[in-house]
């Protein structure tokens, strides 16, 4: 006698989603991994974020 069909198509498909599902979560770790490495202080120590400003109280914005 056949097993049913329709269980061994059941698990075939959540097998393959879960291989979807952990290639694009490695796709996601490279692609921060990546962005991590752009965002790298530059050379000389200063930080992208914080140039400009000015150690003390800011000017006020109006």
């Amino acid at each position: 006698m056949a097993a049913n069909k329709k269980a061994t198509a059941t698990k075939r498909s959540r097998e393959r989603a879960k291989v979807e599902n952990r290639n694009e979560k490695i796709h996601r770790r490279e692609e921060r991994k990546k962005a991590k490495e752009a965002e790298l202080p530059t050379e000389d120590g200063s930080d992208p974020d914080l140039s400009g400003m000015t150690p003390g109280p800011q000017p006020p914005l109006y």
